[in-house]
């Protein structure tokens, strides 16, 4: 806070401010007085922000220029901020939150939609916008806008913080380690997440796919540089020692690759198949030897059990082969019994 204190009266003893955006800044919120802030800002420019020029954000569906302290230093202390949208055909400006700000949306051409959850519990507000019309979308609410048309369409949104913060939905909830990704939407498995995730396009994206069939447009392959950088591993970081898996009391080191199975393995329910398809990470985090101890047990005895099913199986097979080539000939005329010769009949005959 001192330091920040001593820029302003060496910005004002030089009549301009020749140092970095940051530093600036920084000199602004330390002047005490609005008159000591356009004194700062000494040159007569530095109270105007080019939309056409300033760097803007971009995807596949049109671009939007922001306005905030961070690249207008005019804006400190005057709690407002401003965006312009420049949206293609059927554009949309993907779902996301302003944390710090209320936004009043302004349409300029065209025809947009819009919707907007403001929090647990409330409906979604859903509108279309024309030319000429405005909506006001609550501070830290979810929400987006689509154009509607096949031709270009300007938006212009204020609002209420210079800093108003940019938190885009979807790029940054899969920004969040992968198994826990996967439980909030139902365990739907971590190699799923990791799938879906690497296709989330950067804002501005093309929107609906009826807009596109409309317009004769193909969605083909879009920019996906804005999304959250990815934790170390694919799971969770915490730091927990031990881990009841399976139903049973085997422990496992928490580690940075996931136990999560896909959804089809998952509903198997086969406890033999998990434990198997677990045994190379306990065996490689050197966790429960009596583990793979018990495996080796079972599976001996369930390969010795095969084993003697065989011996039985071929020892019956040979006694009735033995059987069968001792067995009588008997002719169909002395099929009766009482027409096969015995020794007391023919002792008789005799």
């Amino acid at each position: 806070m001192r330091s920040a204190a001593l820029l302003f009266p060496l910005a004002a003893a030089a009549g301009a401010f020749a140092a970095t955006p940051a530093e600036q800044v920084a000199a602004l919120r330390a002047a005490p007085l609005q008159v000591d802030r356009v004194k700062i800002l000494a040159d007569d420019k530095d109270f105007v922000f080019d939309f056409l020029k300033a760097n803007a954000t971009k995807g596949g569906g049109g671009s939007t220029v922001g306005a905030t302290a961070g690249n207008f230093p005019a804006l400190v202390n005057n709690g407002m901020a401003m965006t312009v949208g420049f949206l293609g055909p059927c554009g949309m400006n993907t779902p996301h939150t302003h944390p710090r700000a209320t936004e009043f949306l302004y349409v300029v051409n065209g025809t947009l939609t819009s919707g907007m959850i403001p929090e647990n519990g409330a409906r979604l507000v859903y509108n279309t916008l024309e030319a000429g019309q405005a909506q006001i979308f609550l501070q830290g609410s979810i929400h987006y806008q689509q154009n509607e048309l096949c031709d270009p369409v300007v938006f212009v949104a204020a609002l209420n913080n210079e800093d108003p913060g940019v938190l885009s939905a979807a790029q940054r909830y899969f920004g969040l380690p992968s198994d826990v990704v996967a439980a909030s939407l139902g365990d739907i498995g971590v190699e799923e997440v990791v799938g879906i995730e690497h296709m989330i396009p950067d804002n501005i994206a093309l929107g609906r796919q009826e807009c596109l069939d409309r317009c004769g447009l193909k969605r083909g392959t879009q920019p996906t540089n804005q999304l959250q950088p990815p934790v170390s591993g694919t799971s969770s970081t915490w730091p927990a020692t031990s881990t009841k898996a399976y139903g049973t009391s085997t422990t496992a080191k928490a580690s940075g690759t996931s136990t999560h199975y896909s959804r089809q393995q998952q509903q198997t329910g086969n406890v033999m198949g998990a434990l198997a398809q677990d045994a190379a990470t306990i065996a490689g985090d050197g966790v429960s030897k009596n583990v793979l101890i018990a495996l080796c047990v079972v599976v001996g005895l369930m390969a010795l059990g095969y084993v003697a099913i065989g011996v039985f199986y071929l020892v019956a097979r040979r006694r009735r082969a033995a059987e069968k080539t001792n067995r009588w000939y008997v002719r169909p005329e002395m099929a009766g019994r009482s027409l096969v010769p015995t020794d007391e009949k023919y002792d008789a005959a005799q």
